[in-house]
């Protein structure tokens, strides 16, 4: 028997070259049998691209960057839940989570529901405290170290504590594999300048990179899990192609994984599979990855469980997915009017 519609906020629409989740957790929503659902966009830029794919998004509202306050974020969001009474809201950004973890309890006091982690899972995670997650939960890690500026970076490398090839990190996104000290200097200066300090500087762990999308519960209950191999990646090193794989030590890393942290919402596992076979995580988004309709395509729906959960249903955790299914990004030319761009850009809705 299906619910009646919800009506649910999605951000991330920005489908481009480095894409936001947004819009293949729209698509997995839109194929639920559990429930019908009216998608309201919430867009940070005139020019992303979900905002124009009515198929997908029926309203697009324009919303204000975190960094621009809380309060008017927090304001904008109940201007759009006063005319649209949105049942469940699903931010897909990792700069974004941080705030609506802040407000949930301000949020579910509207009705406006959420599924994401807590703020101790969200802060336990992040890169910079990577070294101390891994002792804690008994996994293999690279070793992170925080710096601030350039001159913390040649002292490390004076003092033999790191040694080249690097991984440079932003904190909340952006990764490039530094050389030398040159490259390094370069991509400190790049990450900074868009996402502020600190930096990480990451140990190189040599090996083949595979990814993990997951669902806990949190109650230490995994949902669902679906392990994936990169085909093809772009110079941002986003997957434009991965393959479904069927191997059981990633799914039970993820499950033991998600019992010892009890972890509540979406996440992607990064991990790195060395030659003798061992696991490194090199890093946990704490979020459904922009490759999550692979998951969907293989038979996990993850995103229509996580409104589920986000609404208080009780589900069981999927058992199988397709192994060996791909998927194969591809640029496509969307024309619009003129007049939808001067409505977002002008009015703020669409």
């Amino acid at each position: 028997m299906k619910h009646k519609q919800l009506n649910i906020a999605i951000s991330g629409l920005n489908n481009v070259d480095s894409p936001g989740p947004g819009i293949p957790v729209i698509r997995g929503i839109r194929e639920s049998g559990n429930f019908t659902s009216r998608i309201i966009g919430l867009a940070y830029e005139n020019l992303e691209p979900g905002a124009y794919m009515h198929e997908f998004v029926d309203k697009t509202y324009k919303v204000p960057y975190p960094s621009e306050g809380v309060d008017s974020l927090m304001q904008r969001i109940q201007y759009i839940h006063e005319r649209e009474k949105i049942d469940v809201l699903i931010p897909n950004f990792d700069s974004e989570i941080f705030v609506f973890i802040k407000l949930a309890d301000k949020l579910k006091q509207m009705g406006i529901h959420t599924f994401l982690p807590t703020l101790e899972q969200f802060e336990e995670r992040h890169k910079s405290n990577l070294n101390t997650f891994g002792k804690t939960h008994g996994i293999k890690v690279p070793e992170n170290i925080s710096v601030t500026s350039l001159e913390e970076i040649e002292q490390l490398r004076q003092k033999d504590k790191i040694e080249f090839p690097v991984v440079v990190k932003g904190k909340f996104y952006d990764a490039y594999v530094a050389k030398n000290p040159e490259q390094a200097a370069m991509y400190f200066a790049k990450i900074s300048a868009q996402w502020g300090l600190p930096v990480v500087i990451q140990e190189f762990i040599r090996g083949t990179e595979v990814n993990i999308v997951a669902l806990g519960d949190g109650e230490g209950r995994t949902i669902g899990a679906v392990s994936m191999r990169k085909q093809y990646i772009t110079d941002k090193g986003k997957a434009w192609g991965g393959i479904t794989l069927d191997d059981p030590s990633m799914l039970e890393y993820a499950r033991k994984l998600i019992h010892s942290t009890r972890w509540r919402g979406g996440m992607e596992l990064e991990l790195i599979r060395t030659a003798d076979h061992a696991l490194y995580l090199i890093e946990i988004n704490p979020r459904l990855p922009a490759w999550v309709y692979l998951a969907v395509a293989a038979g996990q729906n993850l995103p229509a469980a996580m409104v589920q959960l986000a609404i208080g249903e009780k589900i069981e955790p999927f058992e199988f997915y397709e192994v060996g299914k791909m998927f194969i990004r591809y640029s496509f030319d969307m024309i619009c009017d003129l007049s939808e761009f001067q409505n977002l850009s002008t009015l703020g809705e669409l």
